[in-house]
């Protein structure tokens, strides 16, 4: 990653960005710059609020400053309820993120190809095939994924060496939508 004023770690307490964020806070000191984690709070789960307590705690105990941002999702049109979501949640970043900031995403290979494969499902054009970049000018800032190359499953191996925990939030295993649908059974 290039040497930037902040790094601002996408933190929703799963697998990916909790491995992202230990990662990060391993490399601090090193790297020399701030480090800290943003937390979006959808409220569609009855849990919303004990995962972003556990988010905070994860920071607390890895001295990681801890921002939590609520939001109200409202679905929009034909597009559902997690991209309602991921708009709401990327407005948050796009508004925070300052000057010399990136903000880091725990993005890897796996959500890459899922990404491809919905991209030509929905018959995407060049840009929609690209899939996601490694980085990108967003906002203020950057936008990163430094994981993008790493399969999950390495990801998960890390986090069982690392003794790490992560919220296992159940709507990532309903495959009534696209992308679940996608990685569970196709």
């Amino acid at each position: 990653l290039p040497p930037v004023r902040r790094y601002l770690v996408a933190f929703s307490g799963g697998l990916d960005s909790t491995v992202l964020l230990h990662l990060m806070a391993g490399l601090r000191d090193r790297l020399g710059i701030e480090v800290s984690a943003w937390h979006v709070d959808h409220g569609l789960s009855l849990h919303s609020a004990e995962w972003s307590e556990s988010c905070r705690a994860f920071c607390e105990r890895h001295n990681v400053p801890f921002a939590l941002h609520t939001v109200e999702v409202q679905q929009q049109g034909e597009h559902g309820l997690e991209a309602a979501a991921r708009h709401a949640r990327y407005e948050v970043f796009d508004q925070n993120l300052g000057e010399g900031e990136m903000l880091l995403t725990a993005h890897h290979r796996d959500d890459q190809a899922e990404t491809l494969l919905l991209q030509l499902l929905r018959g995407g054009g060049v840009h929609g095939l690209a899939a996601m970049p490694l980085s990108r000018h967003f906002g203020r800032g950057t936008i990163a994924r430094p994981l993008l190359d790493q399969p999950r499953e390495a990801l998960r191996q890390y986090a069982g060496h690392e003794g790490l925990s992560w919220i296992e939030d159940p709507s990532n295993f309903d495959t009534g939508l696209e992308r679940n649908y996608l990685r569970h059974t196709l």
